[in-house]
């Protein structure tokens, strides 16, 4: 598949009867050229990845057409229309399944008295019972047999051609009995409209009950305001008007008073605010904002009155690319789903051959009406849909629920290898601290050269990066009233440091070794006792003199040391990796509970952060690598699982599996537990899947369920699945989860 031109596209699908509808549907779009499709069966959508030049949308929504269900484009923008449509089509379900009621009520009350000696005495003329059935079969039922005729053409086999099948024998059989006049027979016309009767409860059931697996997307959605105040001029006057927010373009003035909701992504010119960022962030605490401050689409504006430029509108807000993440992570596939989907392919063929084993069996043993319920009762109480549905809805829910705590996990696949974590490598600036790094010693001897002129040199050099140590320094030159220069020739090197060309002289800022090669013990010693104070040190020299030392200190975050105790309560092993020097490395990850040498690594480059990571995976440790930074991209990378900060840079967000709104090491806590907490639901989904069939396909081939039993079996195996995983909503931030170390494979 090219790379470019590649795009997305999202597709709502209508239609799909079961998991084997959807296998349909992505076999399809898959053997299209230039195509890799996942199709989801719980959130009825297919997430597209095309190559532009050989395919375009109509050709994807054909290609469904063709396996014989409905598509159409989905976007923030339809979302409404969908649920409404959602909403129209079970209300007339619903009043369909009150009709089927209605007319199988009858002839399951009959039954208590056609029992014992006058089994054979019919309460309900048999006339009367056909009437009532036939309806249910074929007009209630009628969808069981479009959609088993759509799987056999497309050579699949579906729920509907077991349950058309299973109540067709039934009601056939009854038909034949009461043509003929044969009273000496029993018939099964209740067997057959109360299958269709629960089939279509539990349907109903499963569908309301999905909807709420997709709550976390539709209330982002309905977060979004539908207007903004924003400043316009007339005629020489500042008038404010109300303008839609798909109107709205960068630069706008935006006024948001007090209790609004923010509508778009920008900066605040003018006002002082504190602003609930929770829907966003998971953090309950208002923000405060003022002058130059960063605010987002669908928060919540305090007291305060604020003016805002806008800077990300429509599409492009934080809160638009949350959803679009938390909708490609529902819209994975989990490698835990590979086993059920392997056995979903071969489960229809394996149950026909079964149910005709079973009526073959019986039939040979004298017994045609017994061969014949039992063959029904097989069909029937066999169903692949629970299997179909044991990881996706658990996914959808697990993935709303983090969206909601501020955690936005990119994919299932980086859900479950974050729940078999073994150990945990954190940076330490800007992660295991608050990445708020303020100079507080320096040491420059006398060498020829004034502070302010060293500050002038480091200031000049420091221009371009953004490292949260860099950032110190420049602030630091700006409160000294240092008047900056341009340097020539900057040169950053990861993990060492940034050199150039000042006034003529080739300045190098960063790491004592890198800086200075032959270092002398008076430097070591000054930078060992920065060091232990739990200061980053930063060495100065210009040309061929060492100018001196600066020491920046980085507080630890509150949080670190319950989130320290915490992640290793669960079970993990915690590494600090750290391009700063050891004595300070070692100083902060004894603040924060992380005491064993073994665990602290200092002065490492990225290349070495990497090496690190490689190696723990090669002695089998499943690792994950949390970090903000540019020098923590490649070892993000290379991690088993990745967890980026919010507030780092795009580089890390977009390299990490798991990104954390939530500038707090306890949200990579509430990740994994959330990670446990999803995998255990999975598991007792599929666990529930499995023993179902292995228990209840036998029994009833024994004949120890007759067809309504076994209806009722079916129905209530998918609504458990489905509920099952709503019970995932019951999970909290702060919860911690026991080591879980078995994975179905």
């Amino acid at each position: 598949m090219s790379e470019v031109p590649e795009e997305t596209v999202e597709l709502a699908i209508r239609g799909l009867r079961c998991a084997n509808c959807a296998s349909r549907v992505e076999r399809d779009l898959n053997a299209i050229d230039g195509v890799q499709a996942v199709v989801n069966f719980a959130a009825e959508r297919a997430y597209v990845r095309y190559d532009a030049a050989r395919v375009t949308v109509p050709g994807l929504i054909a290609s469904v057409t063709t396996s014989g269900y409905s598509a159409t484009m989905s976007s923030e923008d339809t979302r409404a229309d969908e649920k409404a449509a959602r909403e129209t089509a079970l209300r007339a379900d619903l009043r369909m399944f009150w009709w089927a009621l209605a007319l199988t009520l009858p002839l399951v009350a009959q039954m208590p008295f056609m029992l014992g000696a006058q089994a054979h005495a019919d309460v309900i003329p048999r006339w009367l019972q056909l009437a009532l059935a036939t309806p249910v079969q074929f007009v209630v039922g009628a969808r069981f047999y479009v959609g088993g005729w759509k799987a056999l053409r497309g050579g699949t086999g579906n729920m509907d051609v077991l349950v058309a099948l299973g109540t067709t024998m039934a009601w056939l059989y009854s038909t034949v009995v009461t043509l003929a006049g044969w009273q000496h027979q029993h018939v099964y016309f209740e067997s057959a409209a109360a299958v269709i009767t629960l089939v279509m409860l539990g349907k109903l059931l499963e569908a309301r009950a999905k909807t709420h697996t997709a709550e976390a997307i539709e209330q982002l959605v309905a977060m979004q305001p539908q207007t903004a105040r924003v400043e316009r001029e007339r005629q020489g006057v500042t008038v404010i008007d109300d303008v839609p927010v798909g109107k709205l373009i960068p630069g706008d003035i935006i006024v948001v008073r007090a209790g609004e909701v923010v509508p778009v992504d920008g900066e605040v010119l003018t006002g002082a605010s504190a602003i609930n960022e929770a829907m966003l962030t998971g953090e309950s605490l208002p923000v405060a904002k003022s002058a130059g401050s960063k605010v987002f689409a669908a928060t919540i504006n305090g007291d305060g009155m604020l003016r805002c430029r806008a800077e990300g509108v429509g599409s492009h807000t934080l809160l638009v690319q949350i959803i679009r993440m938390v909708e490609a992570a529902q819209g994975s596939r989990a490698p835990v789903q590979r086993m059920a989907d392997q056995l979903s392919a071969i489960f229809v063929p394996v149950v026909l051959g079964i149910a005709l084993l079973t009526f073959g069996v019986w039939w040979w043993l004298g017994d045609f009406p017994q061969a014949l319920i039992n063959a029904v009762a097989v069909l029937v109480i066999a169903c692949p849909c629970a299997l179909g549905l044991a990881t996706p809805t658990a996914i959808m829910v697990g993935s709303g629920q983090g969206a909601r705590a501020g955690i936005l996990i990119r994919n299932a696949e980086a859900l479950e290898r974050a729940e078999r974590l073994d150990v945990l490598a954190v940076d330490k600036t800007g992660t295991l601290t608050l990445g708020d790094a303020h100079v507080t010693h320096w040491d420059f001897p006398q060498v020829g050269a004034g502070d302010t002129a060293i500050w002038r040199y480091v200031a000049a050099v420091e221009q371009g990066s953004t490292h949260p140590l860099a950032r110190a320094l420049l602030q630091h030159a700006r409160a000294l009233g240092i008047a900056t220069v341009i340097a020539e020739n900057v040169l950053n090197e990861s993990g060492r440091g940034v050199s150039g060309t000042v006034d003529g002289h080739s300045v190098r800022v960063g790491r004592l070794d890198w800086v200075w090669a032959s270092v002398t013990a008076p430097w070591q010693e000054r930078a060992e006792h920065l060091g232990n104070v739990g200061c980053s040190v930063v060495a100065v020299a210009a040309g061929d003199q060492m100018l001196g030392l600066i020491g920046i200190s980085d507080p630890l975050r509150p949080g670190s040391p319950a989130a320290i105790a915490r992640l290793q309560q669960m079970g993990l092993r915690v590494l600090v990796l750290s391009g700063d020097n050891p004595a300070t490395v070692r100083a902060m990850a004894h603040q924060a509970g992380i005491t064993d040498a073994s665990d602290i690594r200092g002065q490492l480059l990225p290349a070495d952060k990497v090496a690190v990571v490689e190696a723990e995976r090669a002695a089998g440790r499943c690792i994950g690598m949390v970090g903000d930074g540019i020098n923590d991209a490649p070892a993000l990378a290379a991690a088993s699982v990745s967890f980026a900060m919010g507030a780092g840079t795009d580089v890390a967000m977009k390299t990490a599996d798991i990104t954390l709104m939530r500038n707090d090491l306890g949200s990579v806590a509430d990740a994994i537990s959330l990670s446990r907490a999803t995998l255990s639901k999975i598991r007792q989904n599929l666990f529930f899947a499995f023993i179902y069939n292995i228990i209840g396909i036998p029994a009833a081939a024994m004949g120890w369920l007759d067809p309504m039993l076994a209806g009722a079996a079916m129905a209530a195996s998918s609504v458990s699945v489905v509920s099952n995983s709503l019970l995932l909503k019951r999970w909290r931030v702060g919860s911690s989860r026991v080591p879980n170390r078995t994975s179905l494979k």
